[in-house]
Formats: C-alpha cells, structure tokens, sequence
C-alpha cells in the first residue's frame, strides 16, 4: 500500500503548481503589477474575516500573489487585476491528501492514528530489514559472471512463471536496493524517536526537545512542508484564519515590495519568497526564499529585514544551520526525491513501483517454495 500510494505522490508537487495555472495573468505590454497593499486591501475587502499571516511572491511576472491565512487557507490575487480567488484543483488536492493520508496512517482520523502509523512503522522497519538483507541474498553463490548476469539482466530464456518471477525480483531488487534503502530508511526516522535522534547523534548533537522549534530556513518552512500537517486539517475545506494571536496584521513601514527586493539581493537567483506577516509592531520582517523547486532544502534561506529601514539584520542561509539540522531536513525530502529534484523524483517513483513488482514476485516465490509442497503432501495425506 505504502508503495502504491508513493507512486501516485510522485509528482504531487508539480501537478498541484499545475493546477494554479490558471490564476496566472496574460498582462499587455503596458500593464504594471499593483503594489501588495492594494492586493491585500483587496483580499480583506473579499474576505472580511481572512487574517493573512504570509505573502508568496513568485519570479514570474504573470504568477498570481499567494496569500496565506494559518496552514491550509491560501488565497490567489492577480497582480495586475486584485481578482481573488482560492487555489485551483481543488479535487486534485483533496486527492493527494487523501493519498498521503493512506500513504502515513491508513488515512485515519482521530485517536486510532497513533495505532495505524505503528502499523506502517514497524512495516517500514521490516522492509529496510528485507532491503538491507536481501543485498547479500542477491548473491549468486557462484562468483562468476555467468551467474551474476542471470540476476542483473533480463533473462529472455525465462518463460516460467516461476523462472520469470525469480529473474524479474532480483533485477528489479538490485537495480532498486539503494534508493529504495534510502527510502525505507528515511520513513523509519520519521517512525521512530529514537531513530530521528540517532541522526543527530550520530554527528556528535544532542536531538531537539519534541515540541522544540528548530532553527533556521527548515524550522520556518516545516509547517508548510509537512503533508501530515496538511492531512490532519480540514480535507480541503477553506478556513477563516485568523494569526497566533487574532490581533490584525501589523504592516512595515516600508513597502513590501522594497524588503522582497532587498532579500532578492541576498542569492543570486530565486523561485518563491514568502514574508511573514508580523501580529504585532515588528522589530524585524522575516522572508524565507526558496531558490530550488520547493522540495530542495539546500536552496531554502532565511533573511531578517529592519521594517524602517530594510537593512539587513539576520541572515540565514541552508549552512548556517548545525550539522545535524541539515541533515535531517535533507532525510526528509530525500524520501521523496524532491531533494535531488525532478530526477530524484522520478527514480523515487520508479522504485515504489518496482517494489510492487518485487512485492508479487516475492509472494509468487514464496508461494511455490513454502505453500505449494504444504499443499500437495496434504493432498497425498488425505489421499493415502
């Protein structure tokens, strides 16, 4: 199930950025972007009861502005128009986060969650176990090319089903064993305390106090990033959402458009930032820019600005963060190959689906080795 529900997940992040299309504009020559207040008047004149706590801005002139209110409400305006409206796909996202839900918990709600994911951890332990195990089972006992070739390649000659189930597990379980390890490896540190604190142990850090906030770009993004936080709320309904402390948004002094400049000259490139909107007179602006794809940490940094005055006061990049931080991030998105980007992605997606392949093959085998004899000598029993 796990491999399944992986399959369908692979591409959720450019498929619901798809599904945004059509909140893009198609401005004329002439046509000037309104500045962001004039946005956000617009988006508290459509929506009295939204209280916006982040703006995303993207490095494309025709991106509508993402205005966000808590976790799962975002509103899209057009730059040039201050049309409102919400996300596009909305039956898409209602899908993928039914899928992830299937994919950590069985997809249930309520105070059996914490039984269903011991479920789908101890599975992921046992398949590292069956991964990390099945590299030495690999091995032909004959250490010669020949027999290496049979388990490495396609065998044309294997026409049985058993021959074929037996040459199609070890391909596929070869050619798959390390991203797959990587993988299964990864969710069993989202499964187990003690297995997330072995990361930061093992480069000489003591683990983060649950409940800690973490420092850095990955601490301000985890929210946003995190598809059990996205699961848990409301399956896709819109919510008012008012900030940490209900109070109204306190803008900067200085226009929104002068700090996401002075931020954009912190890298030399970038995809998305996103501003925090302070619930209360601000000592600094907070903008967290995203360089890579959304799903590449390495390229997430953080800068601090001075309301007055957009001077530089923090800056944040992914390697200001300790050893161990970055590391677990990195864990986090490597599971779904994000980190690595679309090829990462599409090798994450394709190891899911061969081990389903390896999944049935292994039954099959399984079936002939232990279950079929069981079944015939009871046959001869009763026949004698």
């Amino acid at each position: 199930m796990m491999s399944a529900t992986g399959v369908l997940l692979t591409y959720e992040r450019q498929i619901l950025a798809w599904s945004d299309r059509d909140g893009y504009a198609d401005p004329t020559g002439d046509a000037a972007r309104l500045p962001l207040r004039t946005l956000l008047a617009a988006v508290s004149a459509a929506e009295p009861d939204f209280v916006p706590t982040t703006i995303t801005v993207r490095n494309d002139a025709r991106a509508p502005v993402a205005v966000t209110a808590g976790r799962n409400n975002t509103l899209l305006v057009n730059a040039y128009s201050a049309a409102v409206a919400p996300q596009g796909g909305e039956r898409l996202r209602a899908f993928f986060d039914a899928v992830t839900g299937w994919h950590r918990w069985f997809n249930v709600a309520g105070e059996h969650r914490a039984f269903a994911r011991a479920i789908t951890g101890a599975c992921n332990l046992a398949f590292l176990f069956l991964v990390l195990s099945g590299m030495y089972l690999w091995l032909p006992r004959t250490l010669k090319w020949v027999a290496f070739r049979t388990r490495l390649l396609f065998n044309a000659h294997a026409t049985s089903g058993k021959a074929r189930d037996f040459n199609w597990h070890h391909v596929f379980g070869i050619w798959s064993a390390l991203p797959l390890a990587v993988i299964v490896g990864s969710s069993v540190v989202f499964s187990y305390t003690w297995a997330n604190d072995l990361v930061y142990r093992s480069v000489g850090e003591q683990p983060p106090v649950r409940g800690q906030a973490r420092g850095g770009p990955e601490g301000a993004r985890r929210a946003a990033d995190s598809r059990g936080d996205r699961v848990a709320g409301t399956n896709g309904e819109r919510q008012s959402g008012a900030g940490p402390s209900g109070d109204a948004v306190h803008e900067p002094t200085l226009p929104f458009e002068t700090l996401f400049e002075r931020a954009a000259a912190q890298v030399d490139d970038w995809q998305t930032m996103t501003l925090t909107l302070p619930q209360a007179a601000p000592a600094g602006v907070r903008i967290a820019i995203d360089a890579g794809n959304g799903g590449q940490p390495q390229r997430r940094h953080s800068v601090t600005l001075d309301p007055r005055s957009g001077d530089v006061t923090a800056w944040a990049p992914f390697s200001s963060q300790s050893t161990g931080q970055r590391a677990r991030v990195l864990i986090r998105f490597l599971h779904t190959g994000e980190a690595l980007g679309i090829t990462g992605q599409t090798i994450a997606g394709l190891v899911s689906f061969t081990s389903l392949l390896m999944v049935w093959t292994g039954l099959a085998l399984a079936y002939r080795r232990l279950v079929r004899p069981w079944l015939v000598r009871r046959t001869e029993a009763s026949e004698s």
